[in-house]
Parts: C-alpha cells; sequence; structure tokens
C-alpha cells in the first residue's frame, strides 16, 4: 500500500528534503506551506499521516493539530525548532502521536514515520481467541486495533489503545508513570509524565466509568471485577 503523507512546512529547503526521502521509501508526499493550505488538503485529498511544523504563517501548527485530532485519529508527527519541554508536552496533548525537534536527521523522521504506520494500522487477519481481550465491559481487537465499550465501538488514537491493551493485559497491575511512557511512548521519549496523566484523561473521556484507577503518588491501574 503507498501511504499519502501531508508535510505541512514553510521551509522550502526542508519540504524539499523530507519530501525527497519519503518519496524514495515509496510514500506519496503532497506538502504546504501553511495550516490554511494543509486544511484545504485535508478536504480534497485526507493523508494516512501529517507531519506538521509548529511555526506556521498563520494558524499555528498546534491549533491546527487540535483541529485534525477533533476530525481524526491519522497519526500525526510534530516537527519543530521549539525544544523546551513545554512545547512537547502541548504538542502530545493536542493529539500528536510523536514530537521531532529541529534540526533533525532525514533518516530518523523516514524511521519514525514507518514505526508509527506500523502501530497504528489495523493487520486484516481474522480474530482468533488470543487476537481479543475482554475485561468487564470492554473489548480489544488487537490485530484489527479496535476498542468496544458498553458494546460501542470507540474513536481512539495509537498511544490511547497501546495504553489500554497494555493495562488490559495486565489488570490490577499498577504501572508507575515512568514505566507507562517507557512502554506507551518508548525509550527514546524524554519530555514529562504530564503526557501520561493527559492520556489516561483522555481515555477516560471517551470510555465512560473505565474503572482505569490512580494509585496515588505512583500511577494507574486498571481494576478487573472479580468473577
Amino acid at each position: 500500500m503507498n501511504y499519502h503523507i501531508s508535510l505541512v512546512e514553510d521551509d522550502q529547503n526542508i519540504q524539499n528534503i523530507v519530501s525527497a526521502y519519503l518519496k524514495k521509501e515509496g510514500f506519496e508526499v503532497t506538502w504546504s506551506g501553511s495550516a490554511e493550505e494543509a486544511w484545504h488538503i485535508w478536504e480534497t485529498n485526507p493523508p494516512d499521516m501529517w507531519i506538521l511544523d509548529i511555526m506556521l504563517p498563520g494558524m499555528d501548527g498546534y491549533e491546527f493539530c487540535k483541529k485534525i485530532r477533533n476530525e481524526s485519529d491519522v497519526p500525526i508527527i510534530i516537527i519543530s525548532a521549539k525544544d523546551e519541554e513545554i512545547d512537547k508536552i502541548l504538542g502530545l496533548e493536542l493529539g500528536g502521536d510523536d514530537y521531532l525537534t529541529k534540526p533533525f536527521s532525514p533518516r530518523e523522521l523516514v524511521a519514525r514515520v514507518k514505526r508509527l504506520f506500523k502501530r497504528s494500522q489495523p493487520k486484516t487477519t481474522t480474530d482468533t481467541k488470543e487476537d481479543t481481550i475482554k475485561i468487564d465491559h470492554l473489548f480489544i481487537y488487537k490485530k484489527d486495533r479496535r476498542i468496544y465499550w458498553n458494546g460501542q465501538e470507540q474513536e481512539i488514537t495509537t498511544k490511547e489503545f497501546d495504553m489500554l491493551q497494555l493495562f488490559a493485559e495486565n489488570t490490577n497491575r499498577a504501572f508507575s508513570r515512568e514505566e507507562l511512557l517507557v512502554k506507551v511512548w518508548g525509550n527514546d521519549y524524554f519530555g514529562s509524565d504530564r503526557a501520561v496523566d493527559d492520556l489516561v484523561k483522555r481515555i477516560r473521556k471517551k470510555l465512560k466509568d473505565i474503572p482505569l484507577e490512580t494509585v496515588w503518588g505512583f500511577g494507574y491501574r486498571l481494576r478487573k471485577s472479580e468473577d
């Protein structure tokens, strides 16, 4: 499958370099120099992934990320010269799936693109008992990366799915925030554990009354009722 990636970046040099590397890997690439142009792409030829700069003329990347996330769970990689921890946290809290600080290696960006596609795209294999997790009113279909809560399918992001699967495979076990950062965001994530709290908050909002408990001063656990 030829995935369509849309790059939102107003620096033409970065546009050319990133586009060349992505096209070399077989991706279809469109680009725009502003969020307003990118929104037109979203309405006419929606991509399978966004690579989004923060510092843009007009609407900034944070606002565009929020706007896209209100419409879809399509993967978003944020690229930015802003390397403060608060900037990374904000980008992830608004729905970004990854954050890469400029200057970056185009090869690293390509590797992150491939990894995110691998994690976010459903597989077409037939469900088996091993592929399905049932915890009370929660159903998780691992191969298709689908979540059902109280009989209704839920629209969730990649990291929301990864965290829910981790909790569901380890019910009643308390995970520290540091553990969750490593297991959901990966060893190369250096942001604050506030990202964990925000992700849990989003899951609780979408899956109302899910027994995802706070372990005060430590982290979180998914409680399973006694059979």
